[in-house]
């Protein structure tokens, strides 16, 4: 019985792609059924634990690229992927380079990682160096909040913020650094990346990679640009690349399941669908600001700003392909009765997710 019901979702999920093919509103060669943006985090890129080499960062992605490639022979995927660990570390390697320059080494850096472990699993896959452009007059500048970097104690934190004049703010227990996290406003390799997927679906690009590197226009001379320091947040840049593209769906994976009412209590339980609205209204995420909650906007902003159908996932990257066929994690769109629609678990016994850990939310 169940069996049957897996499969007769699947066929459902397959007959919804084809509706929302059939309403696309951009041009393509491919034979895929529904392009996708996906969107990764730095837990794609470092196991829990494990210290920051590039070493590991081939492992982690090694496990990772059978999934991202198995869809990509299905549907028109970009990629798109965190780098708060990265930069961070970078930032403590050069104190003196600016956040655009470090933003562009650390998006090489994961570009090619990513490029070679998704070649290994027979999926071409190009990098995008991508420059955003923000407003250097945000009112970001003058609340920093995106973190980055590896957690400190408050002695430690404070130390470092006296002498390399950083901004701190805690984190669950412990304190991070946290710099300007500006609005994406223009993505200016839109173009290219439309493009490589409109003329060779058979390509995968890795664009937006954290955030972009964050750019403004000088106002004297608008096709001037100049570097920002600052960071954007990977899912909002997504959300808008995922809309600029008239994607079907956009997808944000991460290390800790999808959306929960409760998290870490014994009453936990996961959403299963949702409207932007009850989300809205419920507040949810508002008590992760640094990790579920900007994921949680930046899906609800793609639905809202998105053509009709047009829908978003959060779930767990070892559930990507479950969460294409709405089997795992949360789906957010439009249309669900009451607003919610809770998982139902059967009286499998599964255990609520555990205690938030220590350590930060690699996700972002």
């Amino acid at each position: 019985m169940k069996f049957a019901t897996t499969v007769a979702r699947r066929l459902l999920q397959k007959q919804q792609f084809n509706n929302a093919s059939a309403l696309r509103l951009y041009s393509s060669t491919s034979v895929r059924e529904a392009r996708l943006v996906i969107a990764v985090g730095g837990n794609a890129l470092q196991r829990r634990g494990e210290r920051l080499t590039i070493e590991n960062q081939l492992k982690a992605v090694a496990d990772m690229a059978p999934t991202i490639a198995k869809l990509a022979q299905e549907h028109e995927v970009v990629l798109t992927h965190g780098n708060g660990p990265q930069v961070g570390e970078l930032a403590l390697e050069r104190s003196a380079a600016t956040f655009d320059v470090l933003g562009a080494e650390s998006i090489g850096q994961i570009g090619y990682v990513l490029a070679q472990a998704l070649a290994s699993a027979g999926c071409k896959a190009v990098p995008i160096l991508t420059q955003v452009v923000v407003d250097p007059t945000s009112e970001a500048f003058r609340n920093p909040n995106k973190f980055v970097g590896p957690v400190y104690g408050a002695k430690e934190a404070h130390a470092l913020a006296e002498s390399l004049n950083w901004v701190v703010k805690p984190d669950g227990e412990y304190f991070r650094r946290v710099v300007p996290s500006p609005p994406p406003l223009e993505i200016l390799q839109l173009d290219a990346i439309r493009t490589l997927l409109e003329e060779n679906p058979d390509v995968m690009p890795i664009a937006c990679g954290g955030g972009g590197i964050p750019v403004s226009r000088i106002p004297s001379n608008p096709q001037t640009l100049q570097g920002v320091e600052a960071v954007i947040d990977k899912d909002r840049c997504g959300s808008k690349l995922a809309r600029d593209l008239d994607a079907d769906g956009f997808i944000i994976l991460t290390d800790g399941g999808g959306i929960w009412k409760d998290f870490g209590k014994p009453t936990a339980k996961e959403m299963a669908e949702a409207t932007p609205e009850y989300l809205l209204g419920t507040k949810a995420g508002k008590n992760f600001p640094g990790s579920m909650g900007p994921k949680i906007e930046a899906a609800i902003e793609f639905v809202e700003k998105s053509k009709s159908g047009a829908w978003a996932a959060i779930g767990d990257l070892k559930d990507c392909e479950k969460i294409i066929v709405h089997e795992e994690g949360t789906l957010i769109k439009e249309d669900v009765k009451d607003g919610v629609i809770w998982r139902d678990r059967g009286n499998a016994g599964e255990a609520p997710p555990a205690k938030l850990s220590k350590e930060p939310h690699k996700s972002g």
